[in-house]
Protein backbone atom coordinates (compact mmCIF):
# COMPACT_ATOMS: atom_id res chain seq x y z
CA UNK A 1 0.00 0.00 0.00
CA UNK A 2 1.71 3.49 -1.03
CA UNK A 3 0.96 6.51 0.81
CA UNK A 4 -0.61 9.59 -1.38
CA UNK A 5 2.14 12.62 0.01
CA UNK A 6 -1.12 14.29 1.42
CA UNK A 7 -1.35 11.34 3.96
CA UNK A 8 0.22 12.37 7.10
CA UNK A 9 3.05 9.92 7.27
CA UNK A 10 3.30 7.86 10.43
CA UNK A 11 5.34 7.83 13.89
CA UNK A 12 7.23 4.69 12.39
CA UNK A 13 7.90 6.62 8.90
CA UNK A 14 9.41 9.70 11.57
CA UNK A 15 10.92 6.60 13.71
CA UNK A 16 13.06 5.56 10.79
CA UNK A 17 13.89 9.37 9.58
CA UNK A 18 15.71 9.69 12.85
CA UNK A 19 17.01 6.44 12.88
CA UNK A 20 18.79 7.18 9.57
CA UNK A 21 19.48 10.71 10.95
CA UNK A 22 20.97 9.37 14.19
CA UNK A 23 23.30 6.93 11.79
CA UNK A 24 24.36 9.62 9.61
CA UNK A 25 25.36 11.96 12.49
CA UNK A 26 27.52 9.09 14.16
CA UNK A 27 28.87 8.08 10.96
CA UNK A 28 30.79 11.50 10.59
CA UNK A 29 33.03 10.48 13.37
CA UNK A 30 33.64 7.65 10.92
CA UNK A 31 32.71 4.20 10.64
CA UNK A 32 34.32 2.25 13.17
CA UNK A 33 33.59 4.75 15.74
CA UNK A 34 30.18 4.99 14.93
CA UNK A 35 30.52 1.01 15.71
CA UNK A 36 32.18 1.51 18.69
CA UNK A 37 29.68 3.99 19.75
CA UNK A 38 26.85 1.53 19.04
CA UNK A 39 28.84 -1.13 20.82
CA UNK A 40 29.16 1.45 23.98
CA UNK A 41 25.67 2.63 23.94
CA UNK A 42 24.15 -1.62 24.30
CA UNK A 43 27.35 -2.53 26.81
CA UNK A 44 26.85 0.76 28.88
CA UNK A 45 23.56 2.48 29.07
CA UNK A 46 21.81 -0.74 27.98
CA UNK A 47 20.28 0.85 24.58
CA UNK A 48 20.24 -0.62 21.51
CA UNK A 49 20.32 0.85 17.97
CA UNK A 50 16.87 0.23 17.06
CA UNK A 51 15.77 1.20 20.62
CA UNK A 52 17.20 4.76 20.32
CA UNK A 53 13.78 6.62 18.57
CA UNK A 54 11.65 5.18 21.70
CA UNK A 55 14.14 6.36 23.78
CA UNK A 56 15.81 9.67 22.42
CA UNK A 57 15.79 11.28 26.32
CA UNK A 58 18.04 8.13 27.15
CA UNK A 59 19.96 8.39 23.95
CA UNK A 60 20.36 12.39 24.81
CA UNK A 61 21.61 11.76 28.22
CA UNK A 62 24.55 9.00 26.94
CA UNK A 63 25.92 10.95 24.31
CA UNK A 64 26.79 13.55 26.68
CA UNK A 65 28.08 11.07 29.00
CA UNK A 66 30.38 9.89 26.16
CA UNK A 67 31.14 13.34 25.07
CA UNK A 68 31.09 16.07 27.41
CA UNK A 69 30.79 19.19 25.83
CA UNK A 70 31.33 18.00 22.69
CA UNK A 71 27.86 16.05 22.61
CA UNK A 72 26.80 19.54 20.60
CA UNK A 73 28.08 19.36 18.19
CA UNK A 74 26.50 15.74 17.44
CA UNK A 75 22.98 16.98 18.74
CA UNK A 76 23.37 19.77 16.13
CA UNK A 77 24.47 17.26 13.49
CA UNK A 78 22.02 14.80 13.57
CA UNK A 79 19.54 17.46 14.55
CA UNK A 80 20.72 19.03 10.66
CA UNK A 81 20.48 15.65 9.11
CA UNK A 82 16.24 15.55 10.49
CA UNK A 83 15.72 18.17 9.25
CA UNK A 84 17.20 17.31 5.65
CA UNK A 85 15.04 14.04 6.10
CA UNK A 86 12.19 15.51 6.92
CA UNK A 87 12.39 17.79 4.05
CA UNK A 88 10.51 20.60 5.54
CA UNK A 89 11.45 24.08 6.73
CA UNK A 90 10.88 24.01 10.37
CA UNK A 91 10.34 27.80 12.15
CA UNK A 92 10.89 27.63 16.06
CA UNK A 93 10.19 29.56 18.71
CA UNK A 94 13.24 28.02 20.87
CA UNK A 95 15.08 29.27 23.87
CA UNK A 96 18.91 29.87 23.91
CA UNK A 97 20.02 26.22 23.43
CA UNK A 98 17.48 24.01 22.24
CA UNK A 99 18.54 20.33 23.23
CA UNK A 100 18.62 17.05 21.11
CA UNK A 101 15.39 15.64 22.51
CA UNK A 102 13.40 18.64 22.69
CA UNK A 103 13.91 19.39 19.33
CA UNK A 104 13.05 15.91 18.00
CA UNK A 105 10.01 15.90 20.22
CA UNK A 106 8.82 19.09 18.37
CA UNK A 107 9.88 17.74 14.96
CA UNK A 108 7.77 14.46 15.49
CA UNK A 109 4.57 16.39 16.15
CA UNK A 110 5.41 18.77 13.03
CA UNK A 111 5.75 15.51 10.73
CA UNK A 112 2.38 13.66 12.60
CA UNK A 113 0.75 16.95 11.37
CA UNK A 114 0.68 16.60 7.90
CA UNK A 115 4.13 17.68 7.84
CA UNK A 116 3.07 21.79 8.63
CA UNK A 117 6.44 24.17 8.58
CA UNK A 118 6.12 25.52 11.86
CA UNK A 119 6.78 24.13 15.18
CA UNK A 120 6.21 26.57 18.38
CA UNK A 121 7.70 26.43 21.63
CA UNK A 122 5.45 29.13 23.66
CA UNK A 123 7.02 31.97 25.08
CA UNK A 124 10.40 32.46 23.62
CA UNK A 125 12.54 33.80 20.78
CA UNK A 126 11.53 32.12 17.26
CA UNK A 127 14.27 30.47 15.19
CA UNK A 128 14.47 29.93 11.66
CA UNK A 129 15.95 26.50 10.10
CA UNK A 130 15.64 26.25 6.64
CA UNK A 131 17.29 23.87 4.29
Amino acid sequence: MHKSEEESLSEDDFETLLLEAVDEGLSSLGDSSKHAIYFHLQRTFNLDKSQIPKNIDAFDEAIKKIFGIGANFLEILIMQKLHQKAAQTIRLQAPEELTLQEYVEQAKRNFLRNRQSTIEIPEHETITIER
